[in-house]
């Protein structure tokens, strides 16, 4: 594997980033989404930039980069679910790599480097939401130690798709 290197997330990031997330979506969710939402997915750098340049305290953006172009983006940071209150709670917010890096190792990296950051902020455990239908992403947070926790939303995207969320101890126990 080519040596990836995973460091902070900038505004100059904002249109690979963006352009990663939505090919990220448009390559994993075929076929869990509605094709209609998938393809009207727009590639906003602006809206991009503005959230990364006003990102809060505590809330991690890190990218993932090969040969000095970013191949894969993470943020992560206080979970933001109502039954999950409290200080030492942390969440994946997002986790997309490039589509031919996939299986690379890249995911890994970035998750690892992201529950690390949330464990040394103090977090007790990190949760993520994850489709349930998206089975290929639920068998590598397994092998990173997540598991359902129970909990489950239903997101509109067209039409109603359901998603399942996932915990872990920030730290390896």
């Amino acid at each position: 594997m080519a040596q990836v290197a995973v460091r902070a997330c900038t505004v100059l990031d904002a249109e690979a980033v963006e352009s990663l997330r939505v090919a990220g979506w448009k390559s994993a969710y075929r076929g869990m989404i509605p094709d209609a939402f998938l393809d009207s997915m727009p590639v906003d750098v602006d809206r991009r930039r503005r959230r990364t340049a006003e990102r809060p305290d505590g809330v991690l953006e890190s990218v993932a980069v090969v040969a000095g172009s970013v191949v894969g983006w993470v943020s992560a940071g206080p979970c933001r679910d109502d039954d999950r209150p409290g200080t030492h709670q942390g969440e994946i917010y997002a986790c997309y790599v490039l589509p031919d890096w996939w299986r690379c190792g890249v995911g890994r990296l970035l998750l690892t480097h992201a529950t690390g950051v949330l464990a040394q902020a103090g977090r007790d455990d990190v949760t993520l939401w994850v489709l349930e239908a998206n089975s290929a992403a639920r068998r590598f947070y397994e092998t990173l130690g997540f598991h359902p926790d129970g909990s489950r939303n239903l997101l509109e995207l067209g039409a109603p798709v359901p998603e399942v969320r996932y915990r872990r101890p920030a730290a390896p126990r």
